[in-house]
């Protein structure tokens, strides 16, 4: 039976298989375990096999963890859809946010992390299939909204996040994530700060760094299938 820990090393095995691949330097890409629906247990494993950045959609399920998991060094990113009104608590206990698409949010969580924490570490989402049924900023919007983003206090703008659009067509895949790429590289030249493209998941991991991701968001190959979330 293949366990947590084996899974973690299968993983970073087909990302450093993609970086050779791709010609690109080792450890280029990190590897962000994707752990929503999972039990507290599985993270715990999951950090004792050295993985250390974990990624939350759910904010009550993630807060849960946390208190569980307080005595392990976790770094925590919030990857879900953000309500105006649940800032407060992801400002207050996440080191990273990938999935900013307003400004409204955006100043929310600035005003709302506290002083005495690091700055908090955003990417702005993008939209780039433009399909209605996914968040995210469009192409035209993102740099006005980057230029925003990166004027607020207690916030660092770090890059771009994409949840592209599910393809059999790997052209196509591949000329959603060439797309993000560019609007990415255009960012990085305007701000020093820019350096992650958080793109790629279990099943599209390889053509994400072949096309210049530097985070990819993996769950299902380390994790299994997602359990369902109790109402």
């Amino acid at each position: 039976m293949t366990t947590i820990a084996d899974r973690i090393d299968a993983a970073k095995a087909r990302i450093t298989q993609a970086e050779k691949q791709a010609q690109r330097p080792l450890d280029s890409v990190q590897l962000l375990a994707v752990s929503k629906t999972k039990p507290a247990s599985d993270l715990r494993l999951a950090f004792e096999a050295g993985q250390t950045q974990f990624g939350e959609n759910y904010l009550q399920e993630a807060l849960d963890k946390q208190q569980q998991l307080s005595d392990l060094n976790i770094q925590w990113h919030f990857i879900g859809p953000i309500q105006s009104n649940k800032t407060r608590p992801i400002a207050e206990h996440f080191d990273w946010v990938h999935s900013v698409e307003r400004l409204k949010v955006a100043q929310r969580l600035s005003n709302q992390r506290p002083d005495s924490m690091a700055e908090l570490n955003v990417c702005l989402q993008v939209n780039i299939s433009g399909e209605a049924s996914k968040s995210g900023v469009s192409a035209n919007e993102l740099l006005p909204l980057a230029k925003q983003v990166a004027a607020l206090p207690h916030l660092t703008l770090r890059g771009l996040m994409v949840i592209p659009q599910a393809t059999d067509n790997p052209e196509h895949q591949q000329q959603q994530f060439s797309e993000v790429k560019a609007l990415f590289d255009q960012l990085k030249s305007q701000y020093d700060s820019v350096d992650t493209l958080s793109m790629g998941m279990s099943g599209d991991l390889e053509v994400a760094v072949e096309q210049g991701s530097t985070m990819v968001r993996i769950g299902t190959a380390i994790f299994g299938a997602r359990n369902k979330r109790e109402q």
